[in-house]
């Protein structure tokens, strides 16, 4: 298994997107610095646009995730390589969406998506072990989404 590089972050567009413009280069937690630097990003990213412009952006961002973090497990001999951070940085903006105002809401948010997305309850575990390339590289995270954004309602509907 190799490595990912600054070299490799800067050699491909699918390489700097996947690596998640250099979080995924982190030596611990990547997937953590993923995290945080789609919470930094999603502000720039949702004020300019309407609810339906940022889902279709979303989309847009997940399609072309498939196709990058596919090209980069490639090149670093394994397709869900814990430096490809995309998957993450997508499926938290996607979480961020449907989070209540507030930024204690938003870490809240946080750590529901990361501890969703360590540790794997099915059918996350069946998709991340079964479902292979971009494709599984991607989908894996969005479920995790969907129980962190599940969790949330949960939440905010017994403590209003």
């Amino acid at each position: 298994m190799t490595r990912p590089t600054l070299r490799l972050l800067l050699s491909h567009p699918a390489h700097f997107i996947s690596l998640g413009f250099g979080a995924g280069l982190s030596p611990r937690g990547p997937g953590t610095c993923g995290t945080l630097v789609a919470w930094l990003f999603y502000p720039l990213l949702r004020t300019p646009v309407s609810d339906p412009v940022f889902l279709a952006l979303l989309v847009s961002f997940f399609v072309a995730g498939v196709i990058a973090t596919d090209r980069t497990g490639r090149a670093l001999g394994v397709s869900d390589h814990g430096g490809i951070v995309w998957d993450e940085i997508v499926a938290f903006w996607l979480v961020l969406f449907f989070t209540p105002a507030g930024l204690a809401w938003q870490a809240v948010a946080f750590v529901l998506f990361r501890f969703f997305d360590i540790v794997k309850p099915q059918p996350i575990r069946l998709a991340d072990s079964h479902v292979k390339g971009g494709f599984g590289v991607m989908l894996d995270d969005l479920i995790a989404a969907g129980y962190a954004i599940l969790a949330l309602a949960v939440l905010k509907h017994f403590l209003g």
